[in-house]
């Protein structure tokens, strides 16, 4: 019933922009790729580590099939786009050059060998491999502003900007284009234009709210401008409108600082390459809406490719990587992000979180204790450290920790609600419910009608028999504010169980287990509660798809011994009323 940890700061992580759902990282099992003596073996091979994310055993394994059909271009794509989403670009190019004619594929190996004349300023040739035969809308806006990027680098930004605002396509293209142009007109001197661009595409809000991190990169980049041109208030404006927008931004929090304190501020593009980068950015973070990461992981290693030292690339590549599973690249990238960058302290924190989601306690703790001890005011540090400490049940560590959260804040806001509720969490874990209580409370008192600790708080009190009334109350609210979440339909389902009301109990699990079909207490919960209405076939089926769903060892302890006896009588035996599981304690939210 545990979330991961790791995508817990997803708020503050994606600082260049990314929609995450809450997986946790997995080490990938990683071994020498054996020599295989048949194509189809080598294929077959391949395309299942490909399958698994293991992009390095996948290269090994096309180059192996590729030994005995080396014409096959279908192989031949495969592998230079297994190297491009690894990250070995240089090795990708000796595909790319042999499938540039090849329609079905040119999108991505004219790209890489666009990319490579951006590296060698070859411009001219850039803009040849830009030209693409077949072009879906997605097509034409990268390879129209790289092209215009590929021109201002040859010393035509006038046509660039032109030739941009020229492209056709659906509405969303807006904001890049207006976006772009800005950046041309900035990079080449075009001071009143780019004012100009930079400040209709900042009022654009409508097409902000489809793209958000390019709007707000648009800010960023304004206000850089602007402080470059030393109108200081006029800077902070524009980063006042990005907080009010999309607040706790650490890029603009960064960027306010230096600017405040007056230090020299740097083109936010300053050549041809990071403009190009920037487009493969922004529009990487603009796809990523959960199911496309290999497509989204392929444009963030061609603005990487173009930018090496881009921490937002990086950023995002890592937030990928933890999607597909794969804690250990998450880690390495965050490694990556050097100590000057607004994102390092993210990073860190980041990283310590995939260490704990591979199980690597003892070093999750290690780091990120030294990362409080860094930073005692950071409150992400705590609960970041706290969640570590509860994966491992060690709740007398994470409400000791929280216990020091809480003395440094010396004026809670209700940015700091979590801070409460997970203290709540940890004591009422170790059967200290005086003091989890008034935690509860305090997160409520600064957050009223949060979801979870309406839920948490309410159950609580039903498992306990005590305020009945507004215990389900509560839970009935968090149900309402998240009609979707399945582990909050199962606790007003587990509360109206504990009461005795079973029919109400059936009404409530059959929803929760429609929103969360994969999980197995919430399916245990709906046999339990079959049982008790007289559905025992029902029940049964209920109680065998948890046991197939891999529960937890105590949870498939107690199905076991259901599908043998079923449920005892309820004034036999009522502890067999008591969930197993209380409701679901979220991974701690981000502050802002």
């Amino acid at each position: 019933m545990r979330q991961g940890r790791a995508r817990w700061l997803a708020g503050l992580a994606i600082v260049a922009g990314m929609a995450i759902s809450p997986l946790p990282a997995y080490a990938k099992e990683s071994t020498d790729p054996v020599k295989i003596t048949s194509f189809s073996g080598a294929y077959l091979a391949a395309r299942i580590a490909e399958g698994d994310n293991d992009l390095d055993n996948a290269i090994a394994y096309y180059k192996q099939a590729l030994a005995f059909n080396p014409g096959d271009t279908s192989l031949q794509q495969s592998l230079m786009l297994s190297l491009i989403a690894q990250g070995r670009f240089e090795e990708s190019l000796v595909y790319a050059d042999k499938l540039k004619e090849v329609p079905d594929v040119e999108r991505f190996s004219r790209l890489a060998l666009a990319v490579d004349s951006f590296h060698k300023k070859d411009f001219t040739k850039a803009q040849y491999w830009l030209k693409l035969s077949l072009e879906s809308d997605l097509d034409r806006l990268i390879s129209g502003v790289m092209s215009g990027w590929a021109q201002e680098g040859a010393g035509n930004a006038t046509e660039a900007m032109a030739s941009i605002d020229k492209l056709q396509g659906p509405d969303w293209f807006g904001l890049f284009k207006s976006f772009h142009r800005a950046l041309i007109a900035d990079a080449s001197g075009m001071s009143d234009k780019a004012d100009a661009l930079y400040d209709a595409t900042l009022t654009d809000t409508t097409a902000g709210g489809a793209a958000p991190e390019t709007w707000m990169r648009n800010a960023q980049a304004y206000a850089s401008f602007l402080a470059r041109k030393g109108d200081k208030n006029k800077a902070l404006y524009v980063l006042d409108k990005a907080e009010a927008f999309a607040p706790g931004k650490l890029d603009i929090q960064a960027l306010r600082d230096r600017i405040t304190k007056g230090d020299k501020i740097e083109p936010f593009v300053s050549s041809p390459s990071e403009g190009a980068s920037e487009i493969l950015l922004d529009l990487a973070i603009a796809l990523n809406r959960g199911g496309g990461e290999p497509f989204v992981r392929l444009y963030l290693q061609y603005a990487l490719a173009l930018k090496p030292d881009s921490d937002a690339a990086l950023v995002q590549l890592a937030a990928v990587a933890e999607q597909l599973k794969d804690g250990e690249g998450a880690i390495a990238l965050y490694r990556r992000i050097p100590a000057s960058s607004p994102l390092k302290e993210l990073s860190d924190l980041q990283l310590g979180l995939n260490l704990a989601d591979l199980n690597r306690h003892d070093e999750a703790i290690a780091h990120l204790k030294a990362f409080v001890d860094a930073h005692p005011d950071d409150m992400r540090a705590y609960l970041a450290l706290g969640g570590v400490y509860a994966s491992k049940e060690d709740f007398r560590s994470a409400a000791t920790l929280y216990d020091k959260a809480v003395a440094v804040l010396k004026t809670p806001t209700n940015a700091n609600w979590n801070i409460y509720y997970q203290r709540g969490i940890a004591y009422e874990r170790l059967k200290e419910w005086p003091k989890a209580e008034p935690n509860f409370r305090k997160a409520l008192e600064l957050f009223p009608d949060q979801p979870q600790v309406l839920n948490y708080l309410g159950y609580s009190w039903v498992d306990m028999n005590m305020n009945l009334k507004e215990g389900l109350a509560m839970i009935q609210k968090a149900v309402d504010l998240r009609p979707s979440d399945g582990y909050i339909v199962d606790s007003l389902g587990w509360a109206y169980f504990r009461m005795g009301r079973f029919d109400d109990a059936v009404r409530e699990m059959e929803r929760a287990v429609s929103l969360k079909p994969e999980d197995p207490v919430l399916n245990d919960h709906l046999g339990d509660a079959y049982w008790r209405v007289g559905r025992k076939l029902e029940a049964t089926f209920q109680w065998n798809q948890a046991r197939d769903l891999k529960p937890d060892p105590d949870v498939l302890a107690t199905l076991q011994q259901k599908l043998m006896k079923g449920l005892p009588p309820i004034e036999s035996n009522t502890a067999q009323e008591t969930p197993k599981v209380k409701p679901v304690a979220p991974a701690p939210a981000p502050k802002g």
